[in-house]
């Protein structure tokens, strides 16, 4: 059998090597500085144009929406499709009558526009008011945070869901378009 070699660093003995001694201790981190004068200040916030870009396009694109159903009658067969679950079906869904709705609240007429869906003219009154604090807070440059729970989610489909179920019932025919 050959002889071993000595492999340098190591010991032929057996137990710690002189290598793993311990030694002095590593020196401790250095202590984060503390600044003597204020806290950086915060970002500055966007320009108000870029601010108000979101809202006012928004605003535009539904003013655009809304300017389209006013002029195209809804009425009128053949300018926009049929819903199709109550083509197949014939059950009132929670968006049926929403253009009838927009085209007669575009021209002023309330009662036809309730009469059409009831749950869309709502809808056209919280987007206003949703609207309304999204514009204010972006020109005060603060964010908008519109954070609804669990819950509130519940609670909007089961409007959705008791609408759709009362329309299509005998007794809740007022509220079919």
């Amino acid at each position: 059998m050959p002889a071993a070699t000595p492999v340098p660093g190591r010991s032929a003995e057996p137990g710690p090597s002189p290598a793993a001694a311990p030694g002095p201790e590593p020196a401790p981190a250095p202590a984060p500085r503390h600044h003597d004068g204020p806290p950086p200040a915060p970002p500055a916030p966007p320009p108000l144009r870029r601010r108000l870009a979101a809202p006012l396009a928004t605003l535009a694109a539904v003013a655009g929406a809304f300017a389209y159903v006013g002029a195209v009658d809804p009425n009128e067969p053949g300018h926009y499709p049929v819903c199709p679950l109550l083509r197949f079906t014939g059950i009132y869904c929670p968006g049926c009558g929403g253009l009838r709705s927009a085209h007669a609240f575009v021209h002023g007429d309330l009662g036809t526009a309730f009469g059409a869906n009831a749950l869309a003219v709502a809808g056209y009154l919280v987007f206003a008011v949703v609207w309304a604090v999204w514009l204010v807070r972006a020109v005060g440059a603060k964010p908008v945070r519109i954070t609804l729970g669990p819950a509130w989610w519940w609670g909007l489909g089961a409007l959705l869901a008791v609408f759709t179920v009362v329309r299509n019932l005998p007794f809740g025919s007022g509220l079919a378009p």
